[in-house]
């Protein structure tokens, strides 16, 4: 192939071996950033949310005559 053990042997493989490894690099960082949300408490205050929004319509929904 070549004299040289670090040069590429072609320029299709040195594309290749980059473009793997920006691929690589970025499921990486999407899996980095995945990791850094609490997805679960997250989870937990919008249905907490939620409830309390729909409480508050119910509430102010309701006749307020009838004594």
């Amino acid at each position: 192939m070549t004299d040289q053990p670090d040069q590429e042997p072609n320029e299709i493989v040195a594309v290749a071996r980059a473009a793997k490894e920006r691929s690589e690099a970025a499921a990486r960082s999407v899996a980095e950033r995945a990791k850094s949300w609490p997805l679960g408490a997250i989870g937990v205050g919008v249905g907490i949310g939620s409830a309390a929004v729909a409480a508050a319509v119910i509430f102010a929904s309701r006749s307020k005559g009838g004594k």
